[in-house]
């Protein structure tokens, strides 16, 4: 195994006997540099041209390297500016000059913009690594589906009613210090009153009549937001138009919250899983309902792992498809990446026909 053996190489520098994780992802940039090349792209090329004395911004390798670092380490990007001062490891495995560290906005800007589809690249490729190191063969694979919960409070009607007049609210509070001579209704007060008799009214019926003049008073509040965004040419200041531009993006969230909540509440219709929003924060959240068990609300991650139980391949579902529909195209996907034919398959009864 030569990666074992250059990692033995590797070793007999101090600094890296205190970090042996780190230490072994160096060897593996170091002797395969097409990984950085791979995470690389989506970053801006200029970063990475000149090769030679301090530049402004990190090169590309410096911000691959960095955003590893910081996903090993559990850290924010303040956390990764100060590991790159603190730390003689950071700043060897970062590969920069420890008396001149870069910015935590300069690491944001960059590492934010490595693409998710070129990681899911980058596991393929450690993978065909480990495999032709002998630590892992194509033989056997498990598949399995498991949940992930997205950071939101439970969703009802009536709290995103009340998310989407609190936020447009703040939005526009924001705006009015921006723009001289501004001026806009607050409905705050009233709709948190009726938010919080809402959440602890039993009968059917009040319910109704509380939500019918929620809904009033949300109806005014997206035409407020409506009428705003009309006079988005009086903007003038950076933050004026940011602040705009946010208040155009909470519209049409609004009005579909708004739909919904008409539709289930006064109408009693049952609205498709496909139409509905969980949160206007996490607008990509969806409900995850496996069997019997409690609802999530969040994503179906697919894994598929081999004997060793490491991960050949892994995929975020979008909405609740069912297993027997995920097990076709993720065998495919290993034979395409892989190019061999898995032996064995093995998966519980949810895969199941």
């Amino acid at each position: 195994m030569q990666l074992f053996e250059d990692f033995k190489i590797l070793f007999e520098q101090a600094n890296w006997k205190n970090d042996l994780e780190l230490g072994l992802i160096d060897s593996v940039l170091d002797k395969h540099p097409h990984i950085i090349t791979t995470l690389g792209e989506g970053i801006s090329e200029s970063n990475g041209n000149n090769k030679l004395g301090r530049k402004d911004t990190p090169s590309i390798e410096q911000i691959v390297r960095a955003g590893i670092y910081k996903e090993l380490k559990g850290l924010d990007y303040r956390g990764l500016e100060y590991h790159q001062e603190d730390s003689r490891i950071a700043a060897l495995f970062i590969k920069i000059d420890p008396l001149r560290p870069y910015s935590f906005q300069l690491y944001q800007k960059y590492i934010s913009r490595i693409k998710p589809a070129k990681l899911s690249e980058v596991l393929v490729e450690l993978n065909k690594i480990a495999i032709n190191e002998g630590l892992e063969s194509l033989e056997k694979i498990r598949q399995d589906t498991t949940t992930i919960e997205t950071n939101i409070h439970h969703p009802t009607n009536n709290s995103l009613i009340w998310d989407c007049i609190r936020t447009s609210n703040d939005h526009l509070n924001k705006l009015s210090k921006e723009i001289g001579g501004f001026s806009y209704r607050d409905y705050t007060k009233g709709a948190k009153n009726i938010f919080f008799k809402i959440n602890n009214t039993a009968s059917k019926d009040k319910k109704i009549k509380l939500f019918v003049k929620q809904l009033q008073t949300f109806t005014k509040c997206i035409n407020q937001v409506s009428n705003v965004i009309k006079k988005k040419d009086n903007c003038v200041s950076i933050k004026a138009i940011a602040y705009m531009c946010l208040l155009e993006d909470l519209s049409p969230i609004m009005k579909q919250v708004y739909d919904i909540s008409f539709r289930k509440e006064l109408k009693g219709e049952k609205v498709p899983n496909s139409e509905k929003i969980f949160s206007i924060f996490e607008r990509h959240t969806d409900i995850i309902v496996k069997g019997s068990r409690d609802i999530i609300f969040g994503h179906k991650i697919n894994l598929t792992s081999g004997k060793s139980n490491l991960i050949l391949d892994c995929y975020m579902e979008r909405g609740n498809m069912s297993d027997s529909k995920i097990y076709a195209p993720t065998l495919d996907r290993v034979i395409e990446n892989y190019d061999t034919i898995p032996r064995d398959s093995a998966v519980d009864g949810g895969f199941a026909v």
